[in-house]
């Protein structure tokens, strides 16, 4: 069974493209990498569909031995702080993201099909005030064979 084989590395990059660069060069031997603050950069203009002037293209950095999962990227101004690279050698496993799950920015979760069963991944990025717990505690979820939770937590003590 391919579960018991998969690698998993979680590292929050502080918005350094440097060090993304470094991990999806060097951690070839990973399945997953969860990553937290991601550096989102501008990669081009492009026209349109609302002004006649061009706006800007804001992505993070892809790789092509690894295929990137994100929700939709840049809302006013809004960067999201969780990203996931599922190796491509491990492809086979039809991953997919599941916003319709989580419809939350600091929250991704995707499925992958293993022996015939469904299992889902979920990458969760917390900040000092709590945001993505208090969704967790107000959102009714029904999900079943949930292989990894991770979490980036700065969260602070306030007792």
């Amino acid at each position: 069974m391919i579960l018991k084989n998969i690698k998993i590395y979680l590292q929050n990059i502080w918005k350094n493209n440097f060090i993304i660069n470094i991990i999806l060069e060097t951690y070839l031997s990973f399945n997953i990498i969860f990553i937290q603050e991601p550096s989102w950069s501008v990669i081009c203009s492009i026209l349109s569909f609302t002004s006649y002037e061009e706006e800007e293209l804001v992505e993070v950095h892809n790789h092509s031995n690894w295929t990137t999962f994100s929700r939709n990227s840049v809302q006013a101004g809004i960067f999201l702080r969780v990203i996931t690279y599922i190796n491509i050698c491990i492809s086979f496993l039809c991953f997919s993201l599941q916003n319709d799950i989580f419809n939350h920015k600091d929250i991704l979760c995707i499925s992958f099909f293993n022996s015939g069963s469904i299992f889902f991944l979920i990458n969760v990025y917390s900040n000092s005030s709590q945001v993505d717990l208090k969704y967790f505690k107000d959102t009714e979820v029904n999900i079943s064979n949930v292989l990894i939770i991770t979490e980036n937590f700065s969260i602070k003590n306030s007792f």
